[in-house]
């Protein structure tokens, strides 16, 4: 038994309409629960809520890590963090979570007065810091050659489960 992966590259996630029209076929085509869409790391299927921290969160806290006076500025002029782009778009929303989690779990608190932008939205961003904690920005944590937001996009793929 074990996931097999039977469609590469499935681009974004979409709208919240787009998302879920795209699960019922899914669900329709393999079974509700039977399938899962995720990562192929070190040889092995790995579903995108894994993969969220080992991946995703781990690239936040290697940039921070990389680049303390990022976190520096950004404790100090936020006092709140927002994805436009997820807004917009009803997309989903990594970077905030990510960003937030790494807060919390230092045991750090946003202490500036301004809403800061995570990412941009055509082409606007609210401080120049909003493109540096952008993903498209963010090196990619197994491969700093890539960025984030390139590794989630370009190598996520549909699993199925199967019985031996």
């Amino acid at each position: 038994m074990g996931w097999t992966v039977i469609k590469r590259k499935l681009g974004r996630a979409g709208s919240i309409k787009q998302r879920t029209a795209r699960q019922r076929e899914w669900d329709k085509t393999h079974g509700e629960g039977n399938w899962a869409v995720g990562y192929v790391l070190d040889g092995e299927f790995v579903s995108q809520d894994d993969a969220y921290h080992s991946i995703y969160y781990a690239s936040y806290v290697a940039h921070f890590e990389n680049h303390s006076q990022d976190l520096k500025e950004l404790i100090t002029t936020a006092k709140m963090l927002r994805n436009p782009h997820a807004e917009a778009t009803t997309g989903v929303d990594l970077q905030v979570p990510a960003i937030q989690q790494y807060l919390d779990e230092h045991h750090l608190y946003l202490q500036g007065t301004q809403v800061v932008d995570i990412g941009s939205w055509q082409g606007k961003a609210s401080h120049a810091l909003s493109i540096r904690l952008s993903p498209l920005h963010i090196k990619f944590v197994h491969n700093p050659k890539m960025t984030l937001e390139k590794f989630w996009q370009e190598k996520k793929c549909l699993a199925i489960w199967e019985e031996d």
